[in-house]
Protein backbone atom coordinates (compact mmCIF):
# COMPACT_ATOMS: atom_id res chain seq x y z
CA UNK A 1 0.00 0.00 0.00
CA UNK A 2 1.23 3.40 -1.08
CA UNK A 3 0.92 5.90 2.26
CA UNK A 4 1.79 9.66 2.08
CA UNK A 5 2.08 11.90 5.04
CA UNK A 6 0.35 14.98 4.98
CA UNK A 7 1.72 18.54 4.03
CA UNK A 8 3.07 20.22 7.07
CA UNK A 9 6.22 22.13 7.58
CA UNK A 10 9.56 20.64 7.30
CA UNK A 11 11.31 19.82 10.45
CA UNK A 12 14.81 21.01 10.48
CA UNK A 13 15.43 20.77 14.57
CA UNK A 14 18.08 18.55 15.95
CA UNK A 15 15.30 16.19 16.98
CA UNK A 16 12.23 15.30 16.57
CA UNK A 17 13.80 15.29 13.00
CA UNK A 18 11.39 14.00 9.41
CA UNK A 19 9.67 10.81 9.29
CA UNK A 20 9.86 8.51 6.10
CA UNK A 21 6.11 8.05 4.57
CA UNK A 22 6.81 4.24 5.36
CA UNK A 23 8.35 4.71 8.79
CA UNK A 24 5.57 6.55 9.47
CA UNK A 25 3.02 4.41 8.22
CA UNK A 26 4.32 1.29 10.19
CA UNK A 27 3.42 3.59 13.23
CA UNK A 28 -0.02 3.76 12.57
CA UNK A 29 -0.38 -0.34 12.62
CA UNK A 30 -3.88 -1.62 13.51
CA UNK A 31 -3.75 -2.13 17.43
CA UNK A 32 -1.61 -5.33 18.50
CA UNK A 33 -1.32 -7.00 21.72
CA UNK A 34 2.35 -6.67 22.67
CA UNK A 35 1.98 -10.93 23.75
CA UNK A 36 1.15 -11.50 20.23
CA UNK A 37 2.81 -13.83 17.92
CA UNK A 38 2.77 -11.69 15.06
CA UNK A 39 4.23 -8.67 17.20
CA UNK A 40 7.28 -10.66 19.54
CA UNK A 41 9.35 -11.83 16.53
CA UNK A 42 9.67 -7.58 15.39
CA UNK A 43 10.18 -6.88 18.83
CA UNK A 44 13.11 -9.38 18.90
CA UNK A 45 14.61 -8.16 15.39
CA UNK A 46 14.82 -4.87 16.77
CA UNK A 47 16.70 -5.72 19.65
CA UNK A 48 18.87 -7.76 17.26
CA UNK A 49 19.36 -4.96 14.56
CA UNK A 50 19.89 -1.96 17.66
CA UNK A 51 23.27 -3.99 18.16
CA UNK A 52 24.46 -3.92 14.76
CA UNK A 53 23.77 -0.04 14.38
CA UNK A 54 26.21 0.51 17.11
CA UNK A 55 28.54 -2.07 16.71
CA UNK A 56 27.76 -3.23 19.88
CA UNK A 57 28.88 -7.30 21.30
CA UNK A 58 26.99 -10.12 21.08
CA UNK A 59 26.82 -10.49 24.95
CA UNK A 60 25.09 -6.70 25.23
CA UNK A 61 21.86 -5.94 26.35
CA UNK A 62 19.60 -3.45 24.62
CA UNK A 63 16.67 -2.01 26.86
CA UNK A 64 13.57 -0.78 25.10
CA UNK A 65 11.46 1.49 27.76
CA UNK A 66 8.48 3.95 26.59
CA UNK A 67 10.14 7.46 27.32
CA UNK A 68 12.32 9.88 26.41
CA UNK A 69 16.07 9.36 25.71
CA UNK A 70 16.39 11.43 29.14
CA UNK A 71 15.09 8.33 30.78
CA UNK A 72 18.57 6.89 29.63
CA UNK A 73 20.37 8.74 32.53
CA UNK A 74 18.32 8.10 35.45
CA UNK A 75 18.95 4.22 33.51
CA UNK A 76 22.48 4.45 34.01
CA UNK A 77 22.39 6.36 37.95
CA UNK A 78 19.73 3.90 39.54
CA UNK A 79 21.11 0.39 37.65
CA UNK A 80 24.72 0.25 37.46
CA UNK A 81 25.70 3.42 39.69
CA UNK A 82 25.47 3.17 43.55
CA UNK A 83 24.78 6.00 45.85
CA UNK A 84 28.35 7.65 46.90
CA UNK A 85 30.31 6.52 43.73
CA UNK A 86 32.14 9.05 41.98
CA UNK A 87 31.61 10.01 38.16
CA UNK A 88 33.51 12.14 36.00
CA UNK A 89 31.07 14.29 33.46
CA UNK A 90 32.85 15.93 30.67
CA UNK A 91 30.77 19.16 29.92
CA UNK A 92 29.93 20.21 26.76
CA UNK A 93 26.28 21.81 27.38
CA UNK A 94 22.98 22.06 28.66
CA UNK A 95 22.92 17.96 27.97
CA UNK A 96 26.10 16.98 29.44
CA UNK A 97 24.81 19.15 32.49
CA UNK A 98 21.72 17.70 33.12
CA UNK A 99 23.27 14.00 32.95
CA UNK A 100 25.11 15.21 35.79
CA UNK A 101 22.13 16.24 37.31
CA UNK A 102 20.69 12.66 37.13
CA UNK A 103 22.96 10.94 38.81
CA UNK A 104 23.37 13.53 41.50
CA UNK A 105 19.37 13.11 42.01
CA UNK A 106 20.24 9.01 42.97
CA UNK A 107 23.11 10.11 44.71
CA UNK A 108 26.07 9.80 42.69
CA UNK A 109 28.99 12.13 43.62
CA UNK A 110 29.72 14.15 40.07
CA UNK A 111 33.04 16.09 39.43
CA UNK A 112 32.60 17.92 36.43
CA UNK A 113 35.59 18.85 33.64
CA UNK A 114 33.89 22.65 32.49
CA UNK A 115 34.36 23.62 28.87
CA UNK A 116 33.55 27.19 27.94
CA UNK A 117 30.35 26.95 25.29
CA UNK A 118 31.55 25.56 21.80
CA UNK A 119 34.47 23.90 23.25
CA UNK A 120 35.28 20.38 25.18
CA UNK A 121 37.71 19.04 27.46
CA UNK A 122 41.05 18.09 26.52
CA UNK A 123 42.12 14.53 26.54
CA UNK A 124 44.55 15.84 29.03
CA UNK A 125 42.21 17.34 31.42
CA UNK A 126 40.57 13.99 31.53
CA UNK A 127 43.78 11.99 32.03
CA UNK A 128 44.59 14.64 34.43
CA UNK A 129 41.68 14.17 36.72
CA UNK A 130 41.65 10.33 36.15
CA UNK A 131 45.15 9.99 37.72
CA UNK A 132 43.96 12.49 40.62
CA UNK A 133 41.40 10.25 41.53
CA UNK A 134 39.26 6.69 41.20
CA UNK A 135 36.08 7.19 39.26
CA UNK A 136 33.14 4.76 38.96
CA UNK A 137 32.43 6.14 35.51
CA UNK A 138 33.08 8.85 33.17
CA UNK A 139 30.56 10.65 30.96
CA UNK A 140 30.38 11.38 27.46
CA UNK A 141 27.79 13.27 25.18
CA UNK A 142 28.54 12.21 22.21
CA UNK A 143 26.62 15.25 20.53
CA UNK A 144 25.78 18.17 22.69
CA UNK A 145 22.37 19.23 21.04
CA UNK A 146 22.91 22.79 22.38
CA UNK A 147 26.29 23.31 21.06
CA UNK A 148 26.55 20.86 18.68
CA UNK A 149 29.78 20.16 19.84
CA UNK A 150 30.91 16.42 19.03
CA UNK A 151 33.13 14.37 21.49
CA UNK A 152 35.86 11.95 20.33
CA UNK A 153 34.37 9.00 22.13
CA UNK A 154 37.10 6.69 20.65
CA UNK A 155 40.09 8.63 22.01
CA UNK A 156 38.24 9.11 25.37
CA UNK A 157 37.54 6.13 25.76
CA UNK A 158 41.13 4.74 25.01
CA UNK A 159 42.36 7.40 27.29
CA UNK A 160 39.89 5.98 30.15
CA UNK A 161 41.52 2.23 29.39
CA UNK A 162 45.33 3.83 29.15
CA UNK A 163 44.71 5.35 33.00
CA UNK A 164 42.01 3.79 34.91
CA UNK A 165 40.61 0.53 32.90
CA UNK A 166 38.00 -0.11 35.94
CA UNK A 167 36.29 3.36 34.96
CA UNK A 168 33.28 2.24 32.84
CA UNK A 169 32.66 4.80 29.76
CA UNK A 170 28.56 6.21 29.40
CA UNK A 171 27.55 7.96 26.48
CA UNK A 172 24.85 9.82 25.54
CA UNK A 173 24.02 9.37 22.20
CA UNK A 174 20.67 10.71 21.46
CA UNK A 175 22.20 12.75 18.92
CA UNK A 176 24.83 10.66 17.36
CA UNK A 177 23.07 7.53 16.96
CA UNK A 178 22.57 6.70 13.13
CA UNK A 179 24.32 9.77 12.50
CA UNK A 180 27.85 9.52 13.84
CA UNK A 181 30.13 7.08 13.98
CA UNK A 182 30.05 4.83 17.25
CA UNK A 183 31.52 1.21 17.22
CA UNK A 184 30.88 0.20 21.05
CA UNK A 185 32.56 -2.99 21.19
CA UNK A 186 35.75 -1.75 19.74
CA UNK A 187 35.79 1.50 21.60
CA UNK A 188 34.88 0.46 24.97
CA UNK A 189 31.90 2.04 25.74
CA UNK A 190 30.44 0.46 28.53
CA UNK A 191 26.71 2.13 28.76
CA UNK A 192 25.20 3.72 26.11
CA UNK A 193 21.96 5.65 25.64
CA UNK A 194 19.82 7.18 23.07
CA UNK A 195 16.13 7.48 21.76
CA UNK A 196 14.01 7.39 18.54
CA UNK A 197 12.96 10.55 17.35
CA UNK A 198 17.01 11.90 16.36
CA UNK A 199 19.25 9.79 13.82
CA UNK A 200 16.90 6.65 14.23
CA UNK A 201 14.15 8.39 12.19
CA UNK A 202 11.19 7.30 14.34
CA UNK A 203 8.62 9.58 16.07
CA UNK A 204 9.77 10.15 20.03
CA UNK A 205 8.25 8.30 22.78
CA UNK A 206 11.33 5.52 23.12
CA UNK A 207 13.79 5.40 25.37
CA UNK A 208 17.02 3.32 24.29
CA UNK A 209 20.16 1.76 26.75
CA UNK A 210 22.52 -0.75 25.34
CA UNK A 211 24.13 -2.35 28.02
CA UNK A 212 27.70 -3.74 27.49
CA UNK A 213 29.08 -6.69 29.99
CA UNK A 214 30.81 -4.57 32.38
CA UNK A 215 27.79 -2.28 32.87
CA UNK A 216 25.79 -5.13 33.36
CA UNK A 217 28.33 -6.89 35.73
CA UNK A 218 28.28 -3.95 37.43
CA UNK A 219 24.75 -4.18 38.06
CA UNK A 220 24.37 -7.76 38.79
CA UNK A 221 27.10 -6.96 41.68
CA UNK A 222 25.57 -3.91 43.40
CA UNK A 223 25.44 -3.82 47.09
CA UNK A 224 21.76 -2.40 47.17
CA UNK A 225 18.59 -3.20 45.11
CA UNK A 226 18.05 0.04 42.06
CA UNK A 227 15.91 2.45 43.69
CA UNK A 228 13.04 2.80 41.61
CA UNK A 229 10.17 0.34 40.54
CA UNK A 230 9.60 1.47 36.57
CA UNK A 231 13.27 1.61 35.44
CA UNK A 232 14.82 -1.86 37.26
CA UNK A 233 16.42 -3.48 35.15
CA UNK A 234 15.35 -6.73 37.74
CA UNK A 235 12.47 -6.45 35.54
CA UNK A 236 13.44 -5.13 32.07
CA UNK A 237 16.01 -7.45 31.17
CA UNK A 238 14.37 -10.59 31.63
CA UNK A 239 11.43 -9.42 29.30
CA UNK A 240 13.81 -8.00 26.80
CA UNK A 241 16.05 -11.30 26.45
CA UNK A 242 12.65 -13.16 26.33
CA UNK A 243 11.44 -11.22 23.63
CA UNK A 244 14.91 -12.18 21.73
CA UNK A 245 14.45 -15.28 22.24
CA UNK A 246 11.30 -15.51 20.63
CA UNK A 247 8.83 -15.55 23.91
CA UNK A 248 6.39 -12.68 24.93
CA UNK A 249 6.75 -11.62 28.42
CA UNK A 250 5.51 -8.87 30.47
CA UNK A 251 6.46 -6.33 33.07
CA UNK A 252 4.95 -2.80 31.72
CA UNK A 253 3.22 -2.64 28.27
CA UNK A 254 5.75 -1.57 25.07
CA UNK A 255 4.49 1.29 23.07
CA UNK A 256 3.54 -1.75 20.22
CA UNK A 257 3.49 0.93 17.46
CA UNK A 258 6.44 2.41 18.04
CA UNK A 259 8.63 -0.29 17.90
CA UNK A 260 6.93 -1.37 14.58
CA UNK A 261 8.15 1.63 13.70
CA UNK A 262 11.72 1.83 14.55
CA UNK A 263 11.50 -2.23 13.33
CA UNK A 264 11.05 -0.63 9.71
CA UNK A 265 13.24 2.67 10.52
CA UNK A 266 16.20 -0.12 11.40
CA UNK A 267 15.82 -2.63 8.26
CA UNK A 268 16.12 0.42 5.76
CA UNK A 269 19.22 1.78 8.01
CA UNK A 270 20.62 -1.41 7.77
CA UNK A 271 19.27 -3.50 4.79
CA UNK A 272 18.21 -0.46 2.48
CA UNK A 273 19.58 1.09 -0.58
CA UNK A 274 21.66 3.14 1.48
CA UNK A 275 24.13 1.31 3.72
CA UNK A 276 24.87 2.35 7.26
CA UNK A 277 28.35 3.66 6.24
CA UNK A 278 26.97 5.67 3.75
CA UNK A 279 24.25 6.69 5.86
CA UNK A 280 26.97 8.29 8.03
CA UNK A 281 28.72 10.00 4.70
CA UNK A 282 25.87 11.44 3.01
CA UNK A 283 24.84 12.97 6.64
CA UNK A 284 28.70 14.88 6.59
CA UNK A 285 28.53 15.97 3.31
CA UNK A 286 25.04 17.59 3.78
CA UNK A 287 26.75 19.03 6.88
CA UNK A 288 29.68 20.04 5.33
CA UNK A 289 26.97 21.81 2.94
CA UNK A 290 25.31 23.30 5.55
CA UNK A 291 28.16 24.49 7.17
CA UNK A 292 29.97 26.24 3.97
CA UNK A 293 26.54 27.97 3.28
CA UNK A 294 26.51 29.55 6.54
CA UNK A 295 29.82 30.45 6.37
CA UNK A 296 29.58 32.07 3.01
CA UNK A 297 26.67 34.23 4.22
CA UNK A 298 29.27 35.31 6.68
CA UNK A 299 27.93 33.73 10.04
CA UNK A 300 29.90 31.87 12.45
CA UNK A 301 29.18 28.41 14.27
CA UNK A 302 28.95 28.33 18.07
CA UNK A 303 31.68 25.48 17.79
CA UNK A 304 34.82 27.01 18.51
CA UNK A 305 36.98 27.37 14.86
CA UNK A 306 39.53 24.68 16.55
CA UNK A 307 36.85 22.18 17.04
CA UNK A 308 35.55 22.80 13.69
CA UNK A 309 38.79 21.87 12.12
CA UNK A 310 39.82 18.86 14.37
CA UNK A 311 36.33 16.92 13.80
CA UNK A 312 34.64 18.45 16.75
CA UNK A 313 31.60 19.57 15.03
CA UNK A 314 28.65 17.25 14.83
CA UNK A 315 27.62 15.77 11.36
CA UNK A 316 23.99 15.46 12.35
CA UNK A 317 23.62 18.96 13.46
CA UNK A 318 25.13 22.71 13.28
CA UNK A 319 24.45 26.16 15.64
CA UNK A 320 24.63 29.61 13.71
CA UNK A 321 24.93 32.46 15.39
CA UNK A 322 23.05 35.32 14.43
CA UNK A 323 24.39 38.55 12.56
CA UNK A 324 24.75 41.30 14.49
CA UNK A 325 21.72 43.06 15.46
CA UNK A 326 19.42 40.06 14.58
CA UNK A 327 17.56 37.56 17.09
CA UNK A 328 15.43 34.96 17.22
CA UNK A 329 11.94 36.67 16.62
CA UNK A 330 13.76 38.29 13.37
CA UNK A 331 14.73 34.69 12.23
CA UNK A 332 12.92 31.90 13.47
CA UNK A 333 8.91 32.91 13.35
CA UNK A 334 9.38 34.38 9.64
CA UNK A 335 10.87 30.87 8.79
CA UNK A 336 7.93 29.00 10.20
CA UNK A 337 5.61 31.04 8.51
CA UNK A 338 7.60 29.80 5.00
CA UNK A 339 7.07 26.29 6.05
CA UNK A 340 10.74 26.01 7.69
CA UNK A 341 11.05 24.86 11.39
CA UNK A 342 14.54 25.44 13.25
CA UNK A 343 15.37 25.23 16.72
CA UNK A 344 15.96 27.99 19.50
CA UNK A 345 19.31 27.71 21.24
CA UNK A 346 19.60 26.73 24.32
CA UNK A 347 22.50 26.80 26.51
CA UNK A 348 21.69 29.07 29.38
CA UNK A 349 25.16 31.81 28.55
CA UNK A 350 24.37 31.74 24.90
CA UNK A 351 20.58 31.10 23.94
CA UNK A 352 19.67 34.29 22.60
CA UNK A 353 22.83 34.46 20.43
CA UNK A 354 22.20 31.30 18.32
CA UNK A 355 19.77 28.59 16.14
CA UNK A 356 20.08 25.37 15.32
CA UNK A 357 19.65 22.89 12.53
CA UNK A 358 19.53 19.32 12.17
CA UNK A 359 20.53 17.34 9.20
CA UNK A 360 19.94 13.43 9.44
CA UNK A 361 17.67 10.72 9.10
CA UNK A 362 15.66 10.73 5.78
CA UNK A 363 16.27 14.63 4.99
CA UNK A 364 19.47 13.53 4.07
CA UNK A 365 19.41 10.21 3.11
CA UNK A 366 16.82 10.78 0.48
CA UNK A 367 18.24 14.11 -2.25
CA UNK A 368 15.08 13.64 -3.84
CA UNK A 369 13.17 15.48 -0.81
CA UNK A 370 15.19 18.51 -1.43
CA UNK A 371 14.86 19.31 2.56
CA UNK A 372 18.66 20.61 2.92
CA UNK A 373 18.43 23.17 -0.26
CA UNK A 374 14.62 24.17 1.02
CA UNK A 375 16.66 25.15 3.99
CA UNK A 376 19.07 27.03 3.32
CA UNK A 377 17.46 29.02 -0.09
CA UNK A 378 14.50 30.19 2.68
CA UNK A 379 17.16 30.98 5.29
CA UNK A 380 18.76 33.11 3.03
CA UNK A 381 15.85 34.99 1.90
CA UNK A 382 15.00 35.38 5.28
CA UNK A 383 18.23 37.04 6.27
CA UNK A 384 18.10 39.14 3.65
CA UNK A 385 14.25 40.23 4.77
CA UNK A 386 15.65 41.14 7.78
CA UNK A 387 18.57 43.37 6.70
CA UNK A 388 21.57 41.35 6.73
CA UNK A 389 23.90 41.88 4.11
CA UNK A 390 26.41 38.92 3.58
Amino acid sequence: MTFQQAPHKLLMIPGPIEVADDVLYENAHPAMAHVSPEFVPIFGEVIKDLRKVVHASADSQPILVAGSGTMGWDMAAVNVLQPGEEALVLQTGYFSDGFADALEAYGVKTTKIEAPCGKRPSLDEVKSALQQKKYRAVTITHVDTSTGVLSDVKAVAAAVREVSPETLVFVDGVCSVASEELRLEEWGVDFLLTASQKGLGCPPGLSIVIAGPRALKAFEERKTPPATYYLSWKRWIPVLKAYESGSPAYFGTPPTNLIYALHKSLKTILEGPTSLEQRLQKTKEASDKVKKFVADLGLKQLVAEELQQSNGAANGMTAVCYPNGLKAPDVLPKLAQRGVVLGAGIHKDTKDQYFRIGHMGVSVVEPARNDIDKLLTNLKEVLAEAGYKP
